[in-house]
């Protein structure tokens, strides 16, 4: 996974290095929202915040690395007829998502996007998982002005275990700046 990201990093600066100026952009993108556990009764619905970083390599074609972090709520198991609490992961991670389309700009835009990523989710008395994470959804942009605009996602995250994996639906909003058109 570590070469396969590395590798990814560096295609993206090859491939933004030799893109023509006026259709490189970058922008910065602070965002939050709720991450919803899908067919998990060990931990229960938090908030979502986190960074993207948008790189517009070719007008139809946007690289954009990210950080997420998330708290998840408290969720209930019951084991032999017995109700046990168990509090929810924390749940940390960083990638690289790839999207038709662009972010930014002035109007409405919607665009497509999948990722991966390496994410950490992780509690009291229970084993770290690690492991690799995968990412898609759609996002809705609306820009004001053509340095701001605000980004509206819905995402499936999943980040994979032993067998099988832990499933997120996460809904963020998110106030994009350009740095560079």
């Amino acid at each position: 996974m570590k070469r396969t990201f590395t590798l990814a990093v560096l295609a993206l600066a090859l491939i933004a290095g030799s893109a023509q100026a006026q259709s490189v952009g970058i922008g910065v993108q602070p965002y939050g929202g709720l991450s919803f556990p899908i067919i998990q009764d060990d931990t229960g619905s938090g908030a979502v915040y986190g960074l993207r970083v948008p790189v517009k390599v070719i007008p139809m074609l946007t690289f954009e690395p990210y950080y997420l972090t998330s708290d998840l709520g408290e969720g209930e198991v019951e084991i032999g007829g017995i109700t046990y609490e168990r509090q929810g992961f924390n749940h940390t991670g960083f990638g690289l998502n790839a999207m038709l389309g662009s972010v930014g700009g002035t109007g409405v835009h919607f665009y497509p996007f999948v990722g991966i990523g390496k994410h950490k989710l992780e509690r009291d008395d229970y084993p770290e998982i690690k492991e690799t994470a995968y990412n898609f959804g759609l996002g809705l942009g609306i820009g004001a002005t053509p340095k701001i605009s605000v980004e509206v996602r819905g995402e499936l995250n999943m980040v994979v275990t032993d067998d099988t994996s832990r499933k997120f639906a996460n809904a963020t909003v998110g106030l994009n700046y350009s740095l560079m058109p």
